[in-house]
């Protein structure tokens, strides 16, 4: 029979045969490993999508305003990060960061505005 071994640490298992880990330590270790790096990418995303929306919030208290790049340059405002896209009819694209949403007018200015949808 072949031995069986902890996934985690190599010692030897004693017990059930679908057995994967020694103890919990062994099995939460494996499984930390496993899932660390997608889940730092994952939260190193959501961290900047938030603060995204948080600035895109602090700049636009109303329905819709306008903001000049270098205001949103120095709150390091992330352009390359959003939930969405949104093309008008006309070809404007808005990018959105969950319920606000930024399309630049023209070079250096932008629009942002609030999407209602409920």
């Amino acid at each position: 029979m072949e031995q069986r071994l902890c996934l985690d640490c190599g010692e030897p298992l004693k017990g059930r045969a679908d057995q994967k880990f020694c103890n919990d330590a062994c099995r939460n270790s494996y499984n930390n490993k496993k899932l660390g790096e997608t889940t730092n990418m994952m939260r190193n995303i959501n961290r900047i999508l938030k603060k995204n929306h948080a600035i895109l919030c602090e700049l636009n208290p109303s329905e819709k305003t306008t903001v000049l790049k270098p205001v949103l340059d120095k709150k390091e405002f992330s352009f390359n990060y959003h939930t969405s896209i949104y093309t008008t009819k006309t070809g404007r694209v808005y990018y959105f960061c969950y319920d606000q949403g930024y399309a630049e007018l023209e070079p250096g200015k932008f629009v942002i505005v609030r999407n209602e949808e409920k």
